[in-house]
């Protein structure tokens, strides 16, 4: 009762009237942007506010108009495709004209607004290591979801389970240790199991933040490794209207996918509809050829109706995801040792609405966030009827308040959190049915000196879980008990901007984790794992110290960062094979340490050529243990990635932004395996060669079309990524996939 009664106060607080002044004064910003170069007009550029998700691009005279702005110091950002990104504060109470030049040069970390740490900020001005997916880098990589559309980042990684389903892992963590925020809240499905994926539509997401460690204080318990940021489309410009159409073809598997997006702001009235289905049959490789059950189908809708005023906006998001992915059993037949046909597969249902308010109040702004979201994954083994029925219903809850980003002081404070029920609604049982509270709240402070920039803050996270009995044909499946677990965690970091040209950055960040339903109390065999998993009643909170240590130096000849980080890691818990004589695993936990390393370096001779290359190292093991139990699982070999890309056109009249990128990724061997009990087994090493050519087609100045050929796996290597659940199927296990060659077209269609 007592927390149904702090679930009711808190949505009251969050779905109140803002107490901002709506009647508050709008203004008008209108100026021109430039080459740096020429000083011709720059046709196309975006002028963004990531404040007030507002925006607009250029016309064919380089000149911009935004309407209806808030009389408020604000962050502005001015990007286009090949140039240096420009970004500062502006203060629309006195500026009413701006114009910008900008100039030819490489993106760098300097040039990229982050949100995931505490509201909109350089991500230069982070201590704590950020990555950012461009939406250009989104729309040019060929991949069959979201998050193998950013797993080759540095330091990411993914868990696979054939084509259609992947989970990421962020410097050797994953699972439950990551989360994914998408619409503004967290991503809550069934993502404890090794072949459950992210539910989410990627052509829904526009840009990708990563945050690396358990710095972010704003997501609490379950960020112990990272956060993942799915950012949506930008809200259109006033009187705006536009349509996006898309579709893929991939060879391997004969995937093919399209969407649809309808997306307009009319007097402030805004929204943005999208449709998008995928369907994908059996990938093969020349080992195994077609992969029974690696088949998938894909079909999502999402939408948003809201309104911008100039005291905020406020945003009613709506989607449903359906993803109907067969199950790879890995049975082969004796004698021609062909792999058998598959009849298993899974449904998963997920439904998502939510309120996303901003209310500016002085300078900074509130955010309130409340959302309700159903998950529903069931599993057959034929087509008759579901033997495992999961329903996840969960409440998220949110509400923060952001100062002004140009202040000295920038602080940011808040309280979230979610309510969970889980039930078991199948004839089949692996975890037991369960309810779930919790809540934590924050403070961060962020110092700006000349040179140096200091950030800090705390939070405090209070979990409480039940877990309900189940009796089985007259015997107790699973135990009634409560657990309650609490958490405080902080960081500390500083940025020190050595020279125009070079950062240092150093942090230090302690990190909480609260076991999941299904490390404490699972018992029960796992359909598409190969595996029958008992869970751990005593598991104790994972808790992490962390230490981060950056440089990154650019210039007009070269630019190079260098991450390093180390991890310590009490009570971590991991799934370990007890026999090599059958399939039961159970949940334990020990001392973990990591550490690793990014490096990247990109060679630039001229504006038209790069030469990028990045290398990826995470040593991950388990302190007092013997050899062959030392190494934690699911640890990421080494990684090498070579890009050479050479822009052919850069501004042209028909053709623009036009490129040729050949790729290499080399993956080392992976020597630190667990392998006790046949737990695990090493990965030999292999190197994949692809080929992205892409170009933008112009008229009038602005772009009608995108079109991108890819090829991957040129050589068509047949090799078993450490990271595939595939690895371990029956018998000598599963390669990935073989070659494939995709070719990508979009089509934006402005209306008015």
């Amino acid at each position: 009762m007592k927390t149904t009664y702090i679930m009711l106060l808190l949505l009251a607080c969050i779905c109140m009237p803002a107490t901002a002044d709506t009647t508050a004064k709008k203004v008008t910003l209108k100026g021109r942007v430039t080459d740096a170069i020429d000083g011709k007009a720059v046709i196309g550029a975006s002028i963004y506010f990531p404040q007030l998700t507002q925006g607009t691009v250029t016309n064919q005279d380089g000149e911009y108009v935004i309407n209806g702005l808030p009389a408020i110091k604000t962050t502005i950002q001015v990007s286009y495709v090949g140039h240096q990104t420009i970004i500062e504060s502006i203060d629309l109470r006195v500026v009413a004209e701006r114009n910008f030049t900008i100039q030819e040069n490489n993106a760098m970390l300097s040039e990229v607004v982050v949100t995931g740490l505490t509201g909109s900020a350089r991500a230069d001005q982070s201590p704590a290591p950020v990555s950012v997916v461009s939406p250009r880098e989104l729309q040019a990589v060929s991949s069959t979801n979201i998050i193998d559309a950013v797993a080759h980042q540095p330091g990411v990684s993914q868990i696979t389970t054939g084509g259609g389903i992947s989970k990421p892992v962020i410097r050797g963590l994953g699972y439950n240790r990551i989360v994914t925020v998408n619409d503004g809240i967290r991503q809550e499905g069934q993502q404890w199991g090794d072949e459950h994926g992210i539910e989410v539509d990627g052509q829904s997401v526009h840009s990708v933040e990563i945050l690396k460690g358990p710095a972010s204080l704003m997501y609490g318990s379950d960020a112990l490794a990272g956060v993942l940021v799915l950012h949506e489309q930008p809200v259109m410009p006033q009187g705006k209207m536009r349509v996006n159409l898309g579709t893929e073809y991939q060879t391997n598997g004969n995937l093919f996918d399209y969407t649809a997006n309808f997306s307009g702001n009319q007097q402030g009235y805004v929204w943005n509809w999208r449709w998008s289905q995928k369907d994908a049959g059996e990938y093969k490789n020349k080992v195994d050829g077609h992969v029974p059950g690696s088949q998938f189908h894909e079909r999502a809708l999402t939408g948003m109706l809201g309104v911008n005023r100039q005291w905020g906006y406020s945003h009613l998001k709506l989607s449903y995801y359906h993803l109907k992915p067969g199950l790879v059993e890995g049975e082969r037949d004796e004698e021609t040792d062909r792999l058998l046909p598959s009849e298993a597969f899974q449904k998963i249902d997920h439904y998502k609405a939510l309120l996303d308010n901003a209310f500016l109040i002085g300078d900074g702004s509130l955010k309130t966030v409340v959302g309700y979201q159903q998950n529903r994954r069931r599993e057959f083994e034929s087509a008759d009827e579901a033997g495992l029925d999961f329903r996840l219903h969960t409440v998220n809850y949110d509400v923060h308040y952001l100062s002004a980003s140009d202040e000295v002081w920038k602080w940011a404070a808040g309280m979230g959190g979610m309510w969970q029920h889980s039930e078991n609604l199948g004839d089949e049982y692996l975890i037991p049915s369960y309810k779930l509270f919790d809540i934590g709240a924050f403070l961060s402070l962020t110092r700006h000196f000349d040179d140096l920039t200091l950030s800090g803050g705390l939070r405090y996270d209070l979990r409480s879980l039940h877990s309900y009995a189940l009796t089985d044909d007259g015997e107790e499946r699973f135990m009634d008990f409560t657990r309650t677990f609490r958490g405080l965690t902080g960081a500390l970091g500083a940025v020190w901007h050595v020279t125009p040209q070079l950062n240092a950055r150093i942090n230090v960040s302690h990190g909480f984790r609260a076991p999941n339903l299904s490390e404490l109390g699972s018992n029960g065999e796992h359909e598409g794992t190969f595996r029958y998993e008992l869970g751990n009643h005593g598991l104790d909170p994972e808790r992490s110290w962390q230490g981060d240590l950056g440089l990154d130096f650019s210039s007009e000849l070269l630019s190079w960062q260098l991450s390093l980080f180390a991890s310590h890691i009490s009570d971590y818990i991991f799934l370990e094979r007890l026999s090599p004589d059958d399939d039961l695993y159970q949940y334990q936990s020990g001392t973990a340490r990591l550490w690793g390393f990014e490096a990247m370096l990109d060679i630039h001779p001229v504006e038209a050529l790069h030469f990028e290359n990045t290398f990826s190292y995470v040593n991950a093991r388990q302190l007092h243990q013997p050899e062959d139990s030392k190494w934690l699982p699911f640890t990421p070999a080494p990684r090498w990635t070579s890009n050479l890309r050479y822009d052919i056109i850069r501004d042209g009249r028909v053709l623009n932004n036009t490129f040729v990128s050949l790729g290499l990724e080399c993956y080392l061997r992976q020597r630190h395996a667990h392998t006790a009990n046949n737990t695990e087994t090493p990965t030999p090493s292999y190197t994949l060669l692809n080929l992205t050519i892409g170009t933008d087609i112009r008229h009038r100045g602005h772009r009608i079309a995108s079109i991108y050929l890819t090829g991957t796996n040129l050589t068509d290597r047949a090799y078993k990524s450490h990271l595939s659940r595939l690895k371990y199927a029956d018998g000598p296990g599963i390669c990935n996939p073989g070659r494939s060659f995709s070719i990508k077209l979009l089509l934006p269609v402005d209306i008015i």
